[in-house]
């Protein structure tokens, strides 16, 4: 017997906490499409995702090394998935729509720059001019106007609930119904379990990366409490165990001991906030309280392993060299097709007219993989950086 879409809707459902978006609730997308016989909404968002070409540009777009430097390190597309996993987690133990969670975890970086943030932060200078520039903004930007799948609509036309759960700065974007639903709902919970799930993946797997790069060693990390405290634990549980195993056991206790820190202080949120509906969600997020969230125990811990990448690795003086590399290869592009817009491939430049030329620049920028941007540089006669 094949389930009609109904049932399939009312089952899954059925699983899920009130205060969750329902399956039911997710169904409107920007422009009205007949719904698929046997896919829920979400699983087509999903599915539309993984094919369109944007999110598969990820696996060459930089998280802190860039992707010729490694076979091993993760790239944007890694740590998507990373985030994703971690999203499904949360959302599942908390009876929330982990589809949903899923879905905005895998197209939150969808906008990126090549080069990590470094790209952002020099697009961003770039823009400043012309409307600035900003990954999340983007994100919406290349799921909404720019990818170019579907005879009857621009964009991959997914779900509002996911075009909104990518809206981190409700404030920032082009005034329309996603925007007002956004100021006046605020973030679903999924879109804050996937938020939460973004930091915790960087903050874990950053680490690792940069042990393997040799950035950062075993004892620079001895400063970093919960990492002590998880490697003590680690090292007495398995005292035998030789060093690269033991850093790989000791990573799995740092992120199990993170997400149950994280469920723990959300479903103690929810239950003291007496969260029962959307409703009450709704008024405490205009109160400016959060429901999703680490454990009071973890946050200052948090904050420190964070400071301590940001000293250690991301201020590395070798990833700061690949960083203005990667910032050096975009001004040049963004200035030669500033001259010469001729350049710019055709899928971008017919909008020049509608959106403006330093807007379809910068699409068109923001869109390339770090190697496609590299052999634009290089062709313009730039010697060769990465």
């Amino acid at each position: 017997m094949i389930k009609s879409m109904q049932e399939l809707i009312w089952e899954e459902d059925a699983k899920l906490a009130p205060y969750a978006v329902k399956n039911q609730q997710s169904r409107e997308r920007m422009y009205p499409e007949e719904e698929h016989p046997y896919r829920l909404p979400l699983q087509r968002d999903r599915d539309r995702l993984f094919h369109c070409r944007a999110f598969k540009r990820l696996e060459y777009k930089t998280q802190v090394f860039i992707n010729s430097h490694g076979d091993n390190f993760r790239t944007r597309l890694t740590h998507t998935l990373e985030v994703a996993g971690v999203s499904r987690t949360i959302a599942t133990s908390l009876g929330l729509n982990s589809r949903l969670a899923e879905v905005i975890a895998l197209a939150h970086d969808i906008g990126h720059a090549p080069f990590g943030h470094a790209g952002q932060d020099i697009l961003s200078e770039l823009m400043k001019a012309y409307g600035g520039f900003e990954h999340n903004k983007q994100s919406l930007r290349v799921l909404s106007v720019l990818e170019n799948r579907y005879p009857k609509f621009a964009g991959l036309n997914l779900c509002k609930v996911t075009l909104t759960g990518i809206m981190k700065h409700a404030g920032q974007y082009t005034k329309d119904d996603l925007l007002q639903a956004r100021q006046e709902e605020g973030p679903s919970l999924e879109a804050m379990v996937s938020d939460i799930a973004d930091e915790i993946a960087y903050n874990t797997h950053d680490i690792e990366d940069g042990l393997e790069k040799g950035y950062i060693t075993p004892e620079n990390l001895t400063e970093v409490s919960i990492w002590k405290e998880q490697y003590a634990l680690a090292k007495e549980e398995f005292p035998q165990i030789e060093p690269i195993l033991l850093l790989r056991h000791c990573f799995r206790r740092l992120m199990n001991t993170i997400i149950t820190g994280v469920l723990q202080a959300s479903d103690e949120a929810i239950q003291t906030y007496q969260i029962t509906d959307r409703d009450t969600l709704k008024s405490l997020w205009k109160k400016s309280i959060r429901v999703v969230r680490y454990s009071e125990e973890t946050e200052p811990k948090i904050r420190e392993l964070k400071r301590f990448l940001q000293l250690n690795l991301y201020h590395h003086p070798k990833v700061k060299k690949m960083g203005d590399q990667g910032k050096q290869i975009i001004e040049v592009l963004f200035q030669h097709y500033s001259q010469y817009p001729e350049k710019i491939a055709d899928s971008y430049r017919k909008r020049i007219d509608s959106a403006g030329k330093y807007r379809v620049i910068c699409d068109y920028i923001a869109g390339m993989t770090d190697r496609y941007a590299t052999l634009q540089y290089e062709a313009l006669g730039g010697k060769n950086l990465c």
